[in-house]
């Protein structure tokens, strides 16, 4: 098997990553090619050392908050064509669960998460970066909606985190790397122009190989 084509999609929390990942994902599945998607979130470092009111506390929007060696390894187990153990984490509990998941490798692999540009061990690993840019009062407006439903987060606690450490490691760590990707994506998840353009860019290189 070739070596996979492994896409990196960055941006703030709550720019549209996932809907944008989401989408490439379904277009990969119409033509029968068989993707992986792996989300940078999964490999949070874990905390079980720490008592709840010390990880409730921590920068979660810092690069240091990740174990990104370990997503180094995953990724050139990945392009060797081996599986990997994927990570599982609790947001409620602020740590990895014991549970992993085997995952296989794919022609295609996608991993969406807000330090992947900040990483230079990792931006060398990808093939397509791809920098989703989006105001960030709509970020905040749709980070507030899902901690909420999904995270069990209260009003106040996600507006604090985000002025203490999400609007800060934003500018000092994530907006500077937008200049290193390949394709800066406006409008988020659904510019479909911007879509249509990287499936034939991604198109073009898999029929290389």
């Amino acid at each position: 098997m070739a070596s996979p084509l492994i896409i990196a999609i960055a941006g703030a929390s709550g720019s549209g990553k996932s809907l944008f990942t989401e989408n490439l994902l379904k277009e990969f599945e119409q033509q029968g090619r068989p993707v992986q998607v792996l989300r940078e979130d999964h490999y949070y470092r874990a905390q079980d050392h720490l008592p709840m009111h010390e990880r409730e506390k921590n920068n979660y929007d810092h690069p240091k908050a990740f174990e990104h060696e370990l997503l180094v390894e995953h990724l050139n187990a990945l392009k060797q064509g081996q599986s990997i153990d994927y990570p599982t984490y609790c947001y409620k509990t602020h740590t990895r669960l014991k549970e992993r998941e085997q995952l296989e490798s794919a022609p295609v692999i996608i991993i969406e998460g807000i330090m992947l540009l900040a990483s230079p061990d990792l931006e060398a690993l990808y093939d397509v970066k791809i920098f989703v840019d989006t105001p960030l009062d709509i970020c905040l407006l749709r980070r507030i909606k899902r901690d909420i439903a999904e995270r069990g987060r209260t009003l106040e606690s996600v507006a604090n985190q985000y002025e203490s450490t999400v609007k800060p490691m934003y500018h000092q760590f994530i907006a500077p790397s937008r200049f290193t990707a390949d394709v800066i994506v406006t409008q988020g998840g659904e510019n479909y122009i911007a879509l249509d353009v990287i499936k034939s860019h991604i198109q073009q290189a898999l029929s290389n190989n």
